[in-house]
């Protein structure tokens, strides 16, 4: 299949008029300029009407959606929750678990393992050549991996999270957890502060991405626990001590490591616009990466929900406990990604870079996901100039009707 007549966002993370050729699930083929791809005989060309094709995004920090929670902890949830973030054109997905038991958690690790093992069955490379079950892939985004948000926080620091089982950092039961995952958890989070946060860091730093989350650090213990390994903030201002001038907190602490990659709520309720434009003055396009933190109310009508085991109150895309904390968001990523574009005035291309990009870099499949360049997986979004969605290509199938 080809797709012509399109804005490419090109390896240098820019626009440039071009197609594409897919093949067996993958990119085969990039061409930028006037000069079009040479169809061969009864192969398919899509007239991509001048659309912007971005790469499918990499959304590595939310919990659920259309009435399922990550920490169902079975597969059909993590299923439902797939198929949903795919045609919202989040085509790679690496879900975050809260503050539950470690038999909760167990139950978790070995869903994804299962389910990750089912999909690579499913898609199945030799050499250059991948070949595709595309029967059982269906339109699932492709589960990278999973974050483990809890259960090493501050309870001062707790918000959605359930106070009951927050633990101090625990290397033991975090090895117990990833020999369950089979090794896919990506991403580990500590408040630092807490007794034996920095053993846990320097022990684990090489096994996962750490990350400060939740936490009353000041600029001295999150600078040190960044020293230690930790290379992520997790949903940067939230849960955490403010930036103040006299004391940064985690937020000057993280500015100041060039190595540091920080989440990013951009979904209009979490962060006020003008922070999130300054936080790109601060960090840069680089450094920092979109999530959702979306709950199992996205997707799904204003009600009553879980997180956590916690009932949350939904209201358009406000999420909230019975006392008002913030409950993780009701959108999804791409819609935070336009957000940001849109009414927050952050440039299309920098906002792509961090829904995509960067997200993928994080989490070590970038070798494979995020960026639009021969070899990698064909997994392809166009949206037309006023950012609407016209087409989700996952491993090379179309999975959204508009072209």
């Amino acid at each position: 299949m080809i797709i012509q007549n399109i804005l490419v966002y090109n390896p240098a993370c820019q626009f440039e008029k071009g197609s594409i050729r897919m093949e067996n699930a993958r990119i085969v083929d990039v061409c930028y300029g006037d000069m079009w791809i040479t169809p061969k005989i009864g192969e398919q060309v899509v007239d991509g009407q001048g659309c912007f094709a971005i790469p499918g995004l990499t959304d590595i920090h939310f919990h659920g959606c259309c009435g399922v929670d990550f920490c169902n902890g079975t597969e059909k949830a993590i299923e439902t929750m797939a198929l949903y973030e795919a045609s919202k054109g989040v085509t790679s997905i690496c879900p975050a678990t809260m503050t539950v038991s470690e038999e909760e958690l167990m139950q978790v690790c070995r869903s994804v393992s299962r389910f990750v093992k089912r999909q690579q069955m499913d898609i199945k490379q030799d050499g250059d050549m991948v070949y595709t079950n595309i029967d059982a892939v269906s339109a699932m985004a492709i589960l990278c991996g999973m974050n483990m948000e809890g259960p090493f926080i501050s309870a001062s620091k707790k918000g959605a999270q359930n106070e009951a089982f927050i633990r101090t950092p625990d290397v033991e039961m975090f090895h117990r957890l990833q020999n369950e995952a089979g090794g896919y958890i990506k991403l580990v989070d500590i408040a630092p502060e807490t007794e034996n946060a920095m053993t846990f860091i320097e022990t684990v730093k090489d096994e996962v991405r750490v990350s400060l989350a939740h936490t009353t650090a000041d600029y001295d213990t999150a600078a040190a626990a960044f020293d230690a390994g930790a290379k992520h903030v997790t949903h940067l201002y939230n849960a955490m001590p403010p930036f103040i001038h006299r004391n940064p907190g985690v937020v000057g602490a993280a500015c100041d490591q060039e190595n540091m990659t920080v989440e990013l709520i951009c979904d209009g309720l979490h962060v006020h616009p003008a922070v999130v434009r300054t936080t790109f003055k601060m960090f840069g396009d680089d450094r920092i990466i979109l999530i959702s933190d979306s709950m199992e109310a996205t997707g799904m009508p204003d009600g009553k929900y879980q997180l956590g085991g916690q009932e949350v109150f939904v209201e358009g895309k406000r999420a909230v406990l019975s006392d008002g904390t913030i409950a993780g968001s009701a959108t999804n990523l791409m819609d935070c990604m336009k957000t940001a574009v849109k009414e927050m005035h952050i440039p299309f291309e920098s906002a792509v870079k961090c829904a995509a990009v960067n997200s993928a870099k994080a989490i070590g499949v970038y070798d494979r996901f995020g960026s639009i360049e021969k070899g990698k997986a064909a997994n392809v979004v166009l949206l037309d100039k006023e950012l609407n969605t016209k087409a989700v290509y996952l491993m090379g199938r179309k999975i959204s009707p508009e072209l």
